[in-house]
């Protein structure tokens, strides 16, 4: 399957982002989660820090674009296959950069892909 990383994942439960690990699970997909406070969402521990994040195939965004910047050597340093910019999350700066890397970039919804099996 997909192993997914949330990046910028919530501890919140009304935020897009916890719902998004709790669906990614809910589909059997192998989810890690990056976030600004370490916690727990369901059994994935969110992670304040991504040197023990690997193997990653897709990374879903829940960040916004002005606060990108200072994660796009991160990002790239992780090697994932796609990343999903969801909605409020565009940043054709970083569509470049990813490009430029061979990394498809697709600017959708986690929650709708997972929804309609197109994930």
């Amino acid at each position: 399957m997909k192993k997914t990383l949330v990046f910028g994942a919530s501890l919140k439960p009304n935020r897009y982002s916890h719902v998004a690990v709790k669906r990614l699970l809910a589909n059997q997909i192998e989810t890690e989660a990056f976030g600004l406070k370490e916690g727990q969402i369901d059994s994935v521990s969110v992670k304040t820090d991504l040197k023990n994040i690997n193997d990653i195939h897709t990374l879903t965004l829940y960040i916004g674009p002005e606060r990108q910047e200072s994660y796009y050597d991160g990002i790239l340093a992780l090697s994932p296959k796609r990343v999903i910019f969801n909605p409020g999350t565009e940043n054709p700066e970083l569509y470049d950069l990813l490009e430029k890397e061979g990394i498809e970039v697709e600017v959708a919804c986690t929650l709708v892909l997972l929804g309609t099996g197109q994930y």
